[in-house]
């Protein structure tokens, strides 16, 4: 079976390692919803979302971003069968990274790298059978603040629209 070359969808003139904000979505494989649950109250009742243990694995990943790699991580939301996280890089900021397998990428790919193949692990430590991560991801470079407004409130209203969100799947 032969595979199609994959096509780069970054920026080619864009420095990934520059100051800035960056709005992030990486899915599960196959979309299965295997990473939390969402549940929708009453009408003017903010949807509860109730990580699984998967999803509490890249939780608890995602929450040592910060420290690991001095960057910041502004907003994320870890959805059924998708993570949207916003990343924001500074001027001058120092970086560690010693693992070489992500030497010589930009800090975004890296801290995503980063996520999904810690949190790969300890989801394999639960079930070693599943292919957790679909890969490579989404990005989009936030331009202004309205902008990151508009992506920020995107995470933040995120699970309220589940049902007409395009990574949702009957099943």
């Amino acid at each position: 079976m032969e595979h199609k070359p994959r096509k780069n969808i970054r920026l080619k003139e864009h420095d990934y390692n520059s100051a800035g904000s960056y709005f992030i979505t990486f899915c599960v494989q196959n979309k299965k919803k295997i990473l939390s649950h969402i549940h929708v109250g009453a009408l003017h009742e903010a949807p509860e979302i109730e990580l699984t243990q998967y999803g509490k694995a890249v939780k608890d990943v995602i929450e040592t971003v910060e420290k690991r790699f001095g960057v910041t991580v502004d907003r994320y939301i870890i959805m059924p069968n998708h993570v949207h996280i916003i990343i924001t890089i500074k001027e001058c900021e120092e970086r560690a990274i010693h693992e070489s397998p992500l030497r010589g990428r930009s800090v975004i790919s890296k801290v995503i790298g980063y996520i999904k193949m810690n949190s790969s692990k300890m989801i394999h430590n639960i079930n070693p059978e599943i292919i957790i991560w679909q890969r490579s991801y989404y990005d989009h470079i936030i331009r202004n603040e309205a902008d990151y407004i508009e992506k920020s409130d995107y995470i933040i209203n995120n699970p309220a629209k589940w049902a007409e969100d395009e990574y949702f799947t009957e099943g």
